[in-house]
């Protein structure tokens, strides 16, 4: 027969755990409305993507300037990159002309058709790249041109860019027609349909000439440089070198720039 009355010599042991149970538990039951508890020292979770790597300024603003989004700076970062890169290929243009600066612009239509008004024209020193035809200056004439392939913009001759009368101002970018020696009568070795109202040497000042150098004139212009007035006989030192190519309309942007006006305007 069963013994129903007495204790189960287990049972107290099976409450007692769950009562040390229930305490445990309840030592580390979240307190307040039931939110799930985080460690008292834990940190905001870091920022996902590209703000998460971006340092200190204080600690590295180098790094900081290159890395940040902030929206005036990776302004400033694009405007520092094209000023750069224009830097790096004038630069790179300087090592190939010799000259500074080794663009011009065209601002006149005296050279027309050959060249236009806003061309952005690449000069270089006379002696580079230049003709089995150059003189000792490196420019080719017209004159020595003539009745060979030579031919630069269109026509036979040198495309110089040179400081009238030796002074400050516009630089003057025309052909050169012929050269000259000191004390030349050059009127009467000039083309006379260039000549205008000019019959000898003392109807213009600068004949005969007092030096060495060139008769220029622009492709579009009925007179020499020389008869207009625009420039005296040119000296090889007044030359500042040799145009070689020309770009349309990108010369536009310096016109505009110093001028006020657009092309063709």
């Amino acid at each position: 027969m069963s013994d129903s009355g007495g204790p189960d010599p287990h049972r107290g042991d099976d409450v007692s755990s769950d009562a040390q149970d229930a305490d445990d538990a309840a030592s580390v039951a979240p307190k307040g409305d039931g939110a799930s508890a985080q460690p008292p020292d834990a940190g905001p979770p870091p920022r996902a993507g590209r703000a998460a790597t971006v340092p200190d300024p204080s600690e590295r603003p180098i790094l900081w300037y290159l890395k940040t989004e902030r929206p005036l700076v990776v302004a400033s970062r694009d405007i520092l990159s094209s000023v750069l890169l224009v830097t790096i290929l004038g630069l790179a243009l300087f090592a190939v002309s010799g000259v500074w600066p080794p663009l011009v612009a065209v601002e006149s239509g005296s050279m027309e058709p050959n060249m236009q008004r806003g061309d952005l024209v690449l000069v270089v020193e006379e002696d580079r790249f230049s003709s089995r035809l150059a003189d000792e200056h490196g420019i080719v004439t017209a004159a020595a041109a003539s009745g060979t392939e030579h031919e630069q913009f269109g026509e036979p001759g040198s495309v110089i860019v040179y400081r009238p009368n030796g002074e400050g101002g516009t630089p003057i970018i025309h052909r050169v027609a012929f050269a000259v020696d000191e004390g030349d009568n050059w009127v009467a070795m000039a083309d006379s349909a260039h000549l205008g109202n000019v019959d000898e040497c003392t109807d213009v000042a600068s004949c005969p000439a007092d030096y060495d150098g060139y008769i220029t004139r622009g492709d579009a212009n009925a007179q020499y440089d020389q008869v207009a007035g625009q420039s005296t006989v040119v000296k090889p030192g007044w030359i500042r070198g040799r145009a070689v190519s020309r770009t349309p309309y990108l010369g536009c942007i310096r016109l505009a720039l110093s001028e006020g006006g657009v092309c063709g305007a």
